[in-house]
């Protein structure tokens, strides 16, 4: 079955939202109406410009799965469980469904987002909206570039798709998401050789310490997570957000083949690997939401019409 737009390049704008269902048989006939309209919603407002590659990434909680869809269900879907570290917390935050809205125009991601709300008007509840843009040459506020190691081609198809290990939802990911709030001040008090060793790269060339240099808490020492000797890769398409006189920070959003690879790094970051030795750069951020869903293929979401 064929995959939604989870490997995509990362544009230039995207919208974060993540809805709860409202109770109700209706709304549950709403957004199961809405998802099957999906896809020609995205082709009717990416008509308009092509060449500003929008797209939309649907995605379920587990309770959500459950009441919108019943059995069976993705083999490896759960809620998200906060982990609490000394004064580190990795939050879980209500989530039904997410929905990522990405184009090169902000306008484009605006008005996909607006009639998909106007749709589920009376349905659903907005619990985070969160507008996401490109920081120069995909950098994060922090002044790095962010996703760096991310794989492409079909290394990416197979670091994020689901395949024979759960055939019902083969074409299928999984999808975490955080929303970050970094204290800048704070950061920005640091010398350019401090930042570099918690990030664990030099921050104008890009360049990854080396072993040597780069402290085991750096941040891409603990983000790397390894099996029998090789990385398993993840999808990220973070994006910073924020508001000049208000809060500001890191949209996390990672997607996987299998959710533990996500939930061992956010294990590594928060508790420590070993424990104790957690990721510096949360002395500096720290996470507002939290949650774990599932994007099932297109063709799950297109056969809803027949279903409803």
């Amino acid at each position: 079955m064929a995959p939604q737009a989870v490997t995509d390049p990362i544009t230039r704008d995207a919208i974060f939202l993540v809805v709860t269902v409202n109770p109700g048989d209706e709304s549950r006939d709403t957004v199961r109406g809405l998802c099957a309209d999906l896809s020609g919603l995205v082709r009717a407002v990416a008509a308009r410009d092509h060449e500003a590659r929008l797209s939309c990434v649907t995605a379920f909680g587990s309770d959500a799965w459950d009441r919108l869809f019943g059995p069976p269900r993705p083999a490896q879907l759960h809620p998200f469980e906060e982990v609490v570290a000394g004064p580190r917390h990795a939050v879980s935050t209500p989530g039904d469904i997410l929905f990522h809205v990405r184009a090169e125009r902000m306008d484009m991601c605006f008005e996909l987002t607006t009639l998909i709300v106007s749709r589920l008007d009376g349905a659903v509840t907005a619990v985070d909206e969160t507008h996401g843009f490109r920081y120069f040459d995909d950098r994060d506020l922090t002044g790095f570039v962010d996703g760096t190691e991310n794989p492409v081609g079909e290394e990416a198809v197979e670091a994020t798709i689901v395949g024979e290990e759960d055939p019902d939802f083969a074409g299928g990911s999984y999808v975490l998401v955080q929303r970050y709030v970094h204290d800048l001040a704070k950061w920005e008090a640091l010398t350019t050789e401090e930042q570099e060793l918690i990030i664990g790269r030099t921050k104008l060339s890009d360049v990854e310490l080396d072993e040597a240099t780069k402290p085991s808490n750096a941040h891409n020492a603990l983000t790397v997570i390894e099996e029998n000797g090789e990385e398993i890769d993840i999808l990220r398409h973070n994006m910073p957000f924020g508001t000049v006189t208000g809060e500001s920070g890191t949209y996390f959003i990672g997607y996987a083949r299998s959710p533990r690879v996500l939930l061992l790094m956010i294990d590594h970051m928060f508790v420590g690997s070993p424990p104790g030795n957690y990721d510096r750069l949360l002395d500096f951020t720290h996470a507002v939401t939290g949650a774990l869903f599932f994007a099932p293929p297109v063709d799950v979401l297109d056969g809803l019409a027949a279903d409803s």
